[in-house]
């Protein structure tokens, strides 16, 4: 079985055919996972858990994109994305649901920000948000679905992301237990009241979706205990990023998927994209790592089953 960790069926680009796209991806054997970008979308990938009671589970949370107003205008993405509040106790509502196995989409988002008038306090909003995220997924023991994209020719949003995860993570160490009564310290997310505790049995769990870094980034998120996100930019990348991350990084912290209805992969290059279309994903690690596609299946699954502690 195949998973595709990270998918958008609930997104309006696909209108009618939604359950179509579900049918050929569950009638292949490969599960998903959609993932919300903001509370409406969030509630919609809720929703779809009524229809599809097998391998289809939902990720509820606030894309950096949504945390300010502006004009996308891309190859595959055309869009006014409206500045939505980040409200924990909608999403926390949300995330009772036993299948809603992570939070996020969320992170830090610096590619589209060349022309804005407030570039600081945009990523300063964009980083007290990501923060409030991190608190929710670790109070509902949930993943962390991060996204990160740095501004073009730069690293800057993974050097912030890595920044702003290594606290949650190096907190996590063994302590005594007088150090676990103290342990509890305040974060700025412009909230003077929120505060965090990280229980030893409650480890951050996080993924770094669609990465498209460096292998040096990519070994810096592997070794705080990260996941990366591939799909199929992978088939068609030009910069030699992917092939380097992939033939060097293990394959227990990989895990698969498409960003659908987005970056198709290879073959499909240009058209829209889908949860079958994961294993072209797979066939590509295969091939680069010189191992057989059931391997790349076995162990692809096996990480995202602890990721998101799914109930396969």
């Amino acid at each position: 079985m195949l998973i595709d960790t990270h998918a958008h069926v609930q997104f309006s680009g696909y209108k009618n055919e939604s359950d179509a796209v579900m049918q050929r991806a569950l009638g292949s054997g490969i599960g998903v996972i959609n993932v919300g970008t903001q509370i409406d979308t969030s509630r919609e990938a809720v929703s779809m858990l009524e229809i599809y009671q097998q391998n289809v589970w939902a990720v509820i949370g606030l894309h950096p994109e949504h945390t300010y107003q502006h004009l996308v205008d891309e190859e595959e993405s055309h869009f006014r994305s409206r500045e939505e509040q980040f409200d924990p106790e909608a999403y926390k509502q949300l995330a009772q649901n036993p299948r809603v196995v992570g939070i996020g989409e969320c992170g830090l988002d610096y590619f589209r920000l060349s022309g804005q008038p407030d570039i600081v306090g945009i990523k300063q909003k964009q980083q007290i948000v990501f923060k409030q995220q991190i608190d929710l997924a670790l109070e509902t023991d949930k993943a962390l679905v991060v996204h990160c994209r740095p501004s073009p020719e730069a690293v800057d949003a993974y050097e912030d992301v890595l920044e702003i995860l290594t606290p949650f993570v190096s907190s996590q160490k063994p302590r005594s237990d007088s150090e676990e009564l103290s342990g509890i310290q305040t974060i700025d997310s412009g909230s003077p009241s929120m505060t965090r505790g990280v229980r030893n049995d409650r480890p951050l769990r996080f993924e770094i979706h669609c990465f498209t870094g460096t292998l040096e980034i990519a070994k810096k998120f592997v070794d705080l205990g990260g996941y990366l996100g591939l799909n199929g930019i992978i088939t068609f990348d030009k910069t030699g990023n992917a092939e380097l991350v992939v033939k060097n990084i293990p394959l227990e912290n990989i895990i698969l998927e498409t960003d659908c209805p987005y970056l198709a992969p290879l073959p499909f290059r240009g058209k829209q994209n889908e949860p079958a279309y994961v294993k072209y994903v797979a066939e590509k690690i295969a091939e680069w790592k010189n191992i057989s596609i059931d391997e790349v299946e076995n162990q692809t699954t096996s990480n995202a089953e602890k990721l998101f502690k799914l109930n396969l």
